[in-house]
């Protein structure tokens, strides 16, 4: 629950409270009730109900014993009952209906003990234990209702959890489909090719003959191709990250490229989405360096701010300002990944040279 929720709850209790007492009050003196006794007694059993979400029992046994000291003290009235109904109420809401049967008990024999049981007062006693019983039942029925409504919110979650749970499940088996599909149908087809190529310039080189150049780009291109479907098929069949930025700053080293990495601000927790859009947004952007930026360095930041996650993939490699790239799948699946959590992300050629990838993921709690 927000602070200001609360602040709001509390400044209307404080008002209604208020003005439960003044209406006791003011028809207390036009009942001769004015002495500075008689208003401390009302003014402390009618304010105290302000506290009836915290402390409900307490609440309960102030506004009764206030009350039915005033009775005693002044005689009955039945006006002076209205707090302590109010206070029954509550306690009964809050599931100490056998306290509020018994707070409503002692007042109504006060009552009528105040009265020397005389036959008004009897009748108002009668009358009062009317609105005790109301208040008791009605208590009874608003905690009744509040459980309901939460066991209503609580299947409404849980099956929209499930829900999304059904759609992520969906959406790997169709995954896991199509990469089988590719599988089957692309990975023999090019593997025939790459081979032919292959055997092709092996008896070419054992004759001595001159290599045709398309051969060999038929055998580079496969070769290059059935890399890119192995890359692609292991992203279809898996869509969690499998390390962290670090690693692959590291692999990145590895296969020779000139990476740096810096993280700044307060390192947290992130959310499941957020941590795979984080892995793939740089992976993606350092294959892309890999791959067209020629002999760059390469630098990743990992900026983390009060409410988002900045990330920055530069290189100062070829790319040109004046000649943008078009935006392929890897762009396209960043800029989705982003889109989706509520982000922003800016690809394109740096002013000075090279290409840069920036985006900013808005941090969720982390699940």
């Amino acid at each position: 629950m927000s602070g200001n929720r609360i602040t709001r709850e509390r400044l209307v209790d404080a008002v209604v409270a208020v003005v439960v007492g003044a209406i006791v009050v003011l028809v207390g003196l036009g009942d001769g009730r004015d002495g500075p006794v008689d208003l401390a007694l009302i003014a402390i059993g009618s304010l105290a109900l302000a506290a009836h979400r915290t402390a409900p029992r307490a609440v309960l046994a102030v506004t009764t014993a206030s009350l039915l000291a005033e009775v005693v003290l002044a005689g009955p009235a039945t006006i002076m009952a209205l707090p302590v109904v109010g206070a029954v109420h509550i306690a009964g809401r809050t599931g100490h209906r056998g306290t509020a049967a018994a707070a409503a008990a002692v007042f109504l024999g006060g009552y009528v003990a105040a009265g020397a049981a005389s036959a008004d007062v009897a009748r108002e006693a009668l009358l009062l234990a009317g609105w005790f019983l109301c208040a008791v039942v009605t208590g009874l029925a608003d905690s009744n209702w509040q459980a309901y409504l939460r066991q209503t919110e609580q299947r409404a979650l849980e099956a929209e959890r499930t829900r999304e749970e059904a759609a992520l499940r969906r959406a790997g088996e169709e995954r896991l489909r199509i990469a089988r599909e590719l599988h089957d149908s692309l990975t023999h087809s090019i593997s025939i090719v790459k081979l032919q190529a292959g055997v092709a310039v092996h008896l070419a080189r054992k004759r001595g003959e001159e290599i045709p150049p398309a051969l060999l780009a038929i055998q580079e291109a496969s070769g290059e191709a059935m890399r890119e479907l192995r890359a692609t098929l292991e992203v279809l069949r898996t869509d969690e990250p499998t390390g962290t930025p670090a690693l692959l700053v590291e692999r990145a080293r590895a296969a020779g490229l000139a990476v740096e990495l810096t993280v700044t601000g307060e390192e947290r927790p992130l959310s499941a989405t957020v941590e795979r859009a984080t892995y793939r947004i740089v992976q993606e952007s350092l294959t892309n360096a890999a791959r067209h930026a020629g002999p760059a360095k390469v630098v990743v930041q990992l900026a983390y701010d009060e409410g988002e996650l900045k990330i920055s993939v530069e290189d100062d490699g070829t790319a040109d300002p004046s000649s943008p790239p078009n935006p392929g799948i890897g762009l396209t699946g960043m800029r989705e990944r982003v889109t989706a959590l509520g982000g922003t992300l800016d690809a394109a050629p740096r002013a000075e040279g090279g290409f840069a990838v920036r985006a900013r993921l808005p941090l969720g709690e982390a699940g």
